[in-house]
């Protein structure tokens, strides 16, 4: 039985926050692969010079941790565009991952509640180095492969409110996806008052008139630099798919609507957020909103210009009380809301998988105090004259229940509600779409927020909070995402030759979407009854 209250982890741990630690040295940088001396990969070049990676243990996939894909973004690069990489001398070893963002700590005390819950008390996030040099990517490719044709590839962006986060964390970590035949590579970007600050100042004097989408900008330099060295790798630079949870879901929505990533990637994987909505519930706010909340940072800092705000120490900075967590309209990594560009198809996904999961909201509303009798008053002002209509579809008879249903209803207008448009957008271009909903429940964090990565990724752990049953949803859930990368299409044979339930495209199947958990099978959204009262 789950220990409740350790939920509340996640209020903290907001869209798959897992940063927890502030060293902003390499001493104790994770590492990919737990062994004292491992094996070193041949040397190959990329934009910057040589590296080395290293072998996994039994060395069916080579590693190339913390290669650098820009300059580092300190100093007088703070709240600049990213800048092409600073060319090395001899041999770059990237045999270790790089330090996180700069991102605020969790604590100790909430270290071990988080640790607790997900029962990862070795995780190597635990300690992590951070630091505002922090522009590195990790790639895990098959070992020197038979393969006569370039490997597909996936790029998968991390969550964390765009408040944190990390390239590297074990739900998501590439080596078992790269086993079956696909490089993984994974990036890192600014986050917080780093990634998203906005400033007047800071647009002019941008060559572009930015400001506001460094995180956002990192992640478009990130993929050019895949699409320019992942050849190095034997990989496809013409068959690259980008995936993210969570806030990184909502960037891989805001990455498809960029006129600046046009051509680099074909494909895209959205677990968990999208901000393809007219108005956005999350990672999304306006350049006014922006620029305004820049000017609150200078005066809580006591600064009047940006060179004085740039000379503040970084651990500094992560104390303002203001949250930097979205993105904006610059003009130029984004020219307009991404609603805007989907509406008139200049969106970059060829095809599109995305979903969510079944207990989205749990961990958002934990605090929440509601009753049968104050339900219907929150939610007044969200469904206006139709609440007495609400709740006469979705009576209450008791507490739990109203708690429960305001769950559902957070998950309904921040996580579901706007997968339903992106996957009704896209289908309307005549694009093909597969949407999902997981269900599986477990000893640890079952469908909660962030929950089916570990399924999608190939990374349930072995221990007694999993059962064989979960292995089997592994490998239905990842092969679904290997097909896809592959191909396209998410059907077709799982990784053991068995063929996989059939996933219907959701213009074929009226709309159904395929349920991920005990059964795997197509069925309608259990929240499509919320939308048309959630405006």
């Amino acid at each position: 039985m789950k220990i409740t209250i350790i939920i509340s982890v996640f209020i903290i741990l907001t869209f798959s926050s897992l940063a927890l630690s502030s060293c902003a040295t390499t001493k104790n940088a994770a590492k990919p692969v737990n062994e004292k001396n491992p094996h070193e990969t041949k040397i190959i070049h990329v934009s910057g010079g040589d590296i080395q990676g290293i072998w996994n243990k039994d060395k069916s996939v080579e590693i190339f941790a913390g290669i650098p894909f820009a300059a580092p973004p300190v100093g007088d690069l703070r709240w600049k565009e990213p800048q092409d990489v600073i060319p090395w001398e001899g041999v770059y070893k990237a045999d270790h991952f790089a330090p996180m963002a700069m991102q605020n700590q969790l604590g100790r005390f909430l270290n071990f509640l988080y640790n607790a819950y997900t029962h990862q008390k070795k995780s190597r996030t635990y300690k992590a180095p951070m630091s505002e040099d922090c522009l590195y990517l990790n790639v895990w490719k098959p070992a020197d492969s038979k393969a006569s044709e370039p490997l597909p590839v996936l790029v998968y962006i991390h969550g964390g409110s765009l408040n944190s986060g990390q390239s590297w964390y074990e739900s998501y970590d590439g080596e078992n996806l790269a086993k079956e035949g696909i490089i993984v590579v994974t990036i890192a970007y600014r986050v917080g008052i780093f990634g998203y600050l906005a400033d007047s100042e800071l647009r002019e004097e941008s060559p572009h008139g930015t400001t506001g989408n460094y995180g956002l900008l990192d992640q478009i330099k990130a993929l050019d630099w895949v699409r320019k060295n992942i050849r190095a790798f034997w990989g496809d630079e013409n068959n690259i798919t980008i995936a993210g949870e969570s806030a990184g879901s909502s960037s891989v929505n805001a990455l498809c609507a960029s006129p600046l990533t046009k051509g680099t990637f074909r494909r895209a994987i959205a677990e968990s957020s999208s901000i393809v909505e007219e108005t956005p519930p999350h990672t999304f706010r306006t350049m006014e909103a922006a620029l305004k909340m820049g000017e609150d940072v200078k005066a809580e800092f006591g600064v009047k210009s940006i060179e004085e705000l740039r000379k503040i120490p970084a651990k500094k900075l992560l104390k303002s009380r203001y949250d930097h967590n979205s993105m904006t309209v610059d003009g130029y990594a984004l020219v307009e809301k991404p609603y805007e560009t989907y509406r008139k198809g200049l969106n970059h996904e060829e095809a599109l998988l995305n979903g969510f999961n079944k207990n989205e909201g749990a961990a958002f509303t934990f605090f929440t105090k509601v009753t049968a009798k104050s339900l219907p008053e929150m939610m007044r002002p969200t469904f206006k004259d139709r609440t007495e209509e609400f709740f006469e579809k979705y009576p209450v008879k008791n507490d739990r229940e109203a708690k429960t249903l305001y769950n559902d209803i957070f998950s309904a207008w921040c996580f579901t509600k706007p997968h339903d448009k992106w996957t009704k957008t896209v289908a309307a271009q005549g694009r093909p779409v597969w949407e999902y909903y997981f269900s599986r429940e477990n000893g640890s964090i079952g469908s909660n927020h962030s929950g089916e990565m570990i399924y999608a990724y190939r990374n349930v752990p072995r221990n007694k909070y999993y059962s064989e049953k979960d292995f089997e949803i592994e490998e239905i859930m990842s092969s679904y995402w290997i097909n896809f990368v592959k191909t396209g299409n998410p059907n077709g044979n799982d990784t053991l030759g068995r063929e996989l339930p059939m996933w219907e495209e959701s213009a074929a199947s009226g709309g159904l979407l395929l349920e991920i958990g005990d059964e795997c099978r197509m069925r309608e959204d259990p929240f499509r009854g919320f939308y048309k009262f959630l405006k």
